[in-house]
């Protein structure tokens, strides 16, 4: 899927949840700061030199004033799929080593990081329909499967089966219905 086609995909899913053109490009945080990703993760795969070292330069610029103006991290190395949705404002962290699948939602306060050690450090690789809630944090060499839900303030640190319900510190399976209906 090349770019303009990732953006107009996570542009479906903001109108999908309510909103319209206006409040979508100019009042939501979570749309911008996609959108500034998109354009960066672009830039990154440039085969020019002298143009991309430019343009990333720009880039860089560009995140910091994301960052400072809405409270989201998204780096420019991160994979995300088709169809992503940030949900409500601020502090958001996703790790540069971070891939994100298809069609995912997250809420505000949300931190994808890295940990563990040894051969077991690492960043999570998250699946599709996956819906992650408010403040929760999913760190480690960890695989997030396909149609998860997680729930709000949960810390995920270990491999979370398909379908999936995860709720608690640290968050525990609590039932088998998914991500479906949230996403």
């Amino acid at each position: 899927m090349n770019t303009f086609r990732l953006i107009q995909s996570d542009y479906k899913k903001y109108i999908k949840y309510g909103n319209n053109f206006f409040s979508t490009f100019f009042l939501t945080q979570g749309f911008w700061a996609v959108f500034h990703y998109r354009i960066a993760h672009f830039i990154s795969t440039l085969k020019v030199p002298i143009v991309k070292q430019f343009l990333q330069l720009l880039c860089v610029f560009g995140q910091k004033i994301i960052e400072i103006t809405t409270g989201i991290s998204i780096p420019a190395s991160v994979k995300i799929g088709h169809s992503f949705y940030i949900g409500h404002f601020g502090g958001i962290i996703i790790n540069s080593n971070t891939i994100i699948g298809n069609n995912c939602n997250i809420a505000q306060g949300v931190t994808f990081g890295v940990s563990g050690v040894n051969e077991n450090r690492g960043t999570p690789v998250i699946g599709d329909n996956v819906y992650i809630g408010a403040n929760s944090v999913i760190v480690g060499k960890i695989k997030v499967g396909n149609n998860v839900l997680i729930g709000a303030c949960s810390l995920v640190n270990s491999d979370v089966e398909d379908c999936s319900v995860m709720l608690g510190v640290p968050a525990k399976k609590v039932s088998n219905k998914g991500s479906e209906g949230y996403i």
